[in-house]
């Protein structure tokens, strides 16, 4: 294979096929509503095979309804793969993961234009359900295929409407065979945007990303006593959301105190009996925790669960606490982190080496595979927004480093033979 060092995307391109998407689920605020297995998914999904087919690549839906589409290299070995998912949040972004799979196409674009042929075959994903939006948890269709999460769990998450995973993957028609899951993954590459606002405030193109931080996620429950507005003295009252307010301040002042890495929010909450002049018997929240030191994380959410039932005791109201989901932190592959440095200097691109702390895909395909992550600038550091942006010339870049770390993977002895093929 000869590799062309002056070769770049076609950002035009590129970004047709980003306003293209942007119609889909469009929303108020130039904003994006796709959730996983809506019709709405059904009709990208339609023109992402339309459009996959129309490079030449052979598509196949696996049976989480994950989406493949494959370019052949010069021989059979293990492929190369790019990608992300094309689902959003309710009120998201058109950017958020969709980056990622456009430009892994842009990918495929490019390489036929130039008459590229790599050693290595590249297959370009879009998983279900990364957003966890819909059905939780998130990253569903790659926590599937790694074994993360078995089948019958996958099938059975339920929306808010009750209605199942099986039961929409079937109704939208892309519920595929399970021989069709990736077996073989020589390696992995997810352009993604930062989805915070690091690079934008240290005017840097490129993140190199070293790794994922672990997450904690825990359901609380406050019971206390419903009751009047009016005739229940404060004295003898014992009102659920006023007890949770008190844990909400003293998880916040915990989590600034102890270490400036770690990250917690408190991002869903539902109160009963939720009427204006009745006291709250009842408040559940969720709590979300982040650390890249598993340790650090652990210990924190000890301590807190811990601290959460004396204040719950001395405010005189039962807390319940359901653990919803642990997951350890990742370590990216060091020679594809190199490599992404490397390309980013050669396109004079500003990189540095960072950590995530939001989840992706790429978090569970390392488990199965050597992988890596491209993050490129977002404005104002805001994502799962309709405001959501990242510019051109950003997008341009990371799509550009993202098509030379491919041409490295699929084709040059010397980084390919540093890499552990994985067969699975």
């Amino acid at each position: 294979m000869t590799v062309t060092n002056n070769m770049q995307v076609n950002i035009d391109r590129l970004k047709r096929t980003i306003d293209k998407s942007a119609q889909i689920g469009e929303i108020p605020g130039n904003g994006l509503c796709r959730l996983a297995l809506t019709k709405e998914d059904k009709e990208m999904r339609g023109l992402f095979l339309e459009w996959m087919e129309n490079v030449g690549l052979t598509t196949r839906v696996d049976d989480f309804g994950n989406i493949y589409g494959r370019r052949e290299g010069l021989s059979d070995l293990a492929p190369v793969v790019i990608g992300s998912h094309l689902d959003t949040q309710p009120n998201g972004g058109r950017f958020d993961g969709i980056l990622g799979v456009l430009a892994a196409l842009e990918v495929i674009h490019t390489l036929n234009d130039n008459g590229i042929e790599t050693d290595r075959p590249i297959e370009i994903v879009n998983f279900t359900n990364e957003e966890g939006a819909r059905f939780e948890p998130p990253l569903l269709g790659s926590g599937g295929l790694v074994g993360v999460f078995d089948k019958e769990f996958v099938y059975s998450r339920k929306d808010n409407a009750g209605k199942t995973f099986e039961e929409e993957l079937n109704k939208i028609g892309y519920k595929g065979s399970i021989k069709n899951r990736l077996q073989r993954i020589h390696s992995y590459i997810e352009l993604h945007i930062e989805q915070g606002p690091v690079l934008e405030n240290k005017q840097i193109a490129i993140g190199a990303v070293e790794g994922i931080k672990g997450m904690t996620w825990l359901e609380i429950k406050v019971s206390g006593e419903s009751g009047h507005a009016g005739p229940t003295p404060m004295a003898m009252r014992r009102d659920a959301l006023m007890a949770a307010s008190k844990l909400f301040v003293h998880i916040e002042e915990k989590a600034k105190s102890s270490d400036e890495d770690i990250s917690m929010t408190i991002g869903r909450m539902s109160i009963y009996p939720n009427v204006a002049n009745c006291i709250p018997g009842e408040v559940v929240f969720s709590l979300d925790v982040r650390h890249i030191d598993d340790q650090v994380r652990k210990e924190f959410v000890a301590e807190i669960k811990e601290e959460m039932e004396q204040i719950c005791q001395q405010e005189q109201v039962q807390l319940e606490i359901t653990d919803l989901w642990d997951i350890n932190a990742t370590a990216f592959h060091p020679e594809i982190i190199e490599q992404i440095v490397k390309s980013a200097k050669e396109f004079d691109c500003s990189v540095t080496r960072m950590v995530s702390g939001a989840g992706h895909d790429a978090k569970y395909i390392n488990q199965i595979a050597p992988t890596g992550m491209i993050f490129v600038p977002s404005i104002g550091g805001k994502s799962h927004i309709e405001s959501e942006l990242t510019l051109d010339d950003d997008i341009e870049k990371g799509a550009n480093v993202l098509l030379h770390c491919v041409l490295q993977l699929s084709g040059k002895e010397e980084l390919t033979t540093k890499i552990k093929e994985s067969i699975h």
